[in-house]
C-alpha cells in the first residue's frame, strides 16, 4: 500500500503557503522579509520575529527521547490540532466516516462532526475493552480513521495490545490512530516502536498530563514521514508560537522530573483508591492519572462536592458509566479534602 492512498487527494496536490521562514531558515542576517516589527516587542521581550514553523530544534530532541526520525514528528497546538487536521486529510465532508470506541474521548466526534463527517461506534466491552468483531463489523467502505484511546479516557485502562495490532493489520487501507495521551502512566509500552511496520498506524500523545504543561497547548503525533508532510501542508503556518517552543525544549532536558511526577502520582492512586474501597461501589483498573469510580447517588455526590468547591467529571450519562463520576489524581493534601468530602455526603 501507498501510504499516501490514505489521503484525500486534494491535499496531496495542495501547495501550502510558504512562510518567510520556509525561504530562510537561519537564525542570523538582517531579516527585511516577513514584514516584522524591527525593535523588540513592546513587553522589551524578543518576541518580535515569527518562530521556526516546523519547530525543528524541538523535534530533533524529541526525536532522541522518542526513538523516532524529526520528520515522523508533528507538533501541534494541544492534540486537539492533530485530531482536527487527521479527520481533515482524511475524510470527504458528508460522505466518509470515523470508528470511534466509546465511551471514549470526546473531541474525535466534535471535530468529525464540525467537519460533517460521520460517526461509526463500535462500544467497549462492560470491563472497557476492545471488541474485535465489534469493530470490524462497524466498519464500512466510507470508514477512513479508526480512533483508539488507549488508556482509555474515561475509564483509565489501557486497552487490549494484540486486539489493537489485529485491528491495524486487518485495515491496512485505513488509518490506525492510537491517542497516547496517557501512556507516561501505563506499563504497556507505547505503539511509537510499531510505526515502522505499519505505515497506516499514527500515534497521538501530549505534554499536558505527565510532563504538566497543560496551560502550554502542546500535542504530538508520530507517523510516517509522508503523512508528516500532509499535516505540515495544512496547519497554520507558525501553530507553535516562540515562547511554547522555548518551553518545550527547556522541558526535553528534564525528562527525569516527568518520572519523577509520574511514580508520585501513581502512588497517590493507588492511596486514594484504597481510600475510596469503602465509599465506592466499584472502581474500575487504571493505568492512567484519574479514577472512574462507580457511587450510589453519584449525581448527587457530584453536585455535593461541587458545592464544596471539589471539582471532579459528572460522566453518569456516558455509555457503560452509569453512577460512574471520574477523579483526576490530586496532590496528598487534594486527595484527603476529596475524601473527607464524600465521607461527608454519605453521613449526612
Amino acid at each position: 500500500m501507498e501510504v499516501l492512498d490514505l489521503i484525500r487527494p486534494i491535499f496531496v496536490k495542495l501547495t501550502p503557503y510558504s512562510s518567510a521562514r520556509d525561504e530562510y531558515s537561519g537564525k542570523e542576517g538582517v531579516f527585511l522579509d516577513a514584514n516584522e516589527n524591527p525593535f523588540s516587542s513592546v513587553t522589551g521581550e524578543s518576541f518580535n520575529r515569527y518562530p521556526d514553523p516546523y519547530q525543528w530544534a524541538c523535534k530533533e530532541k524529541l526525536a532522541k527521547i522518542k526513538g523516532v526520525k524529526p520528520e515522523q514528528i508533528f507538533l501541534g497546538n494541544g492534540s486537539d490540532e492533530a485530531i482536527d487536521h487527521l479527520i481533515r486529510i482524511t475524510c470527504t465532508p458528508k460522505e466518509d466516516n470515523i470508528l470511534i470506541l466509546p465511551p471514549t474521548y470526546g473531541m474525535y466526534k466534535v471535530c468529525a462532526d464540525i467537519q460533517e463527517v460521520g460517526i461509526q461506534e463500535a462500544p467497549l466491552t462492560e470491563d472497557f475493552e476492545i471488541d474485535p468483531d465489534t469493530v470490524f463489523d462497524s466498519i464500512n467502505a466510507a470508514t477512513k480513521i479508526i480512533w483508539i484511546c488507549s488508556p482509555n479516557n474515561p475509564s483509565g485502562n489501557s486497552l487490549d495490545r494484540e486486539a489493537i495490532l489485529q485491528i491495524v493489520k486487518a485495515f491496512p487501507h485505513k488509518m490506525v490512530v492510537v491517542d497516547e495521551a496517557y501512556v507516561d502512566f501505563s506499563s504497556e509500552p507505547s505503539f511509537i516502536q510499531e510505526l515502522d511496520k505499519y505505515p497506516n498506524l499514527v500515534v497521538i500523545q501530549t505534554f499536558s498530563k505527565a510532563w504538566g504543561m497543560a496551560g502550554l497547548r502542546i500535542g504530538t503525533a508520530y507517523a510516517h514521514p509522508e503523512i508528516i508532510k500532509i499535516l505540515n501542508k495544512v496547519k497554520y503556518p507558525y501553530n507553535l508560537n516562540q515562547l511554547t517552543q522555548a518551553k518545550l525544549l527547556e522541558s526535553l532536558d528534564k525528562e527525569e522530573q516527568k518520572n519523577t511526577y509520574v511514580k508520585e502520582i501513581l502512588a497517590l492512586r493507588d492511596q486514594l483508591e484504597e481510600s475510596l474501597k469503602p465509599l465506592a461501589e466499584k472502581i474500575f483498573p487504571s493505568q492512567s492519572n484519574m479514577l472512574l469510580v462507580r457511587f450510589k447517588d453519584a449525581k448527587a455526590l457530584f453536585h455535593y462536592l461541587l458545592g464544596q468547591k471539589v471539582i471532579i467529571r459528572d460522566r453518569t450519562s456516558v455509555i457503560l458509566c452509569k453512577d460512574c463520576l471520574r477523579i483526576t489524581i490530586g496532590t496528598a493534601e487534594e486527595n484527603k479534602i476529596l475524601l473527607e468530602k464524600i465521607e461527608e455526603f454519605y453521613k449526612k
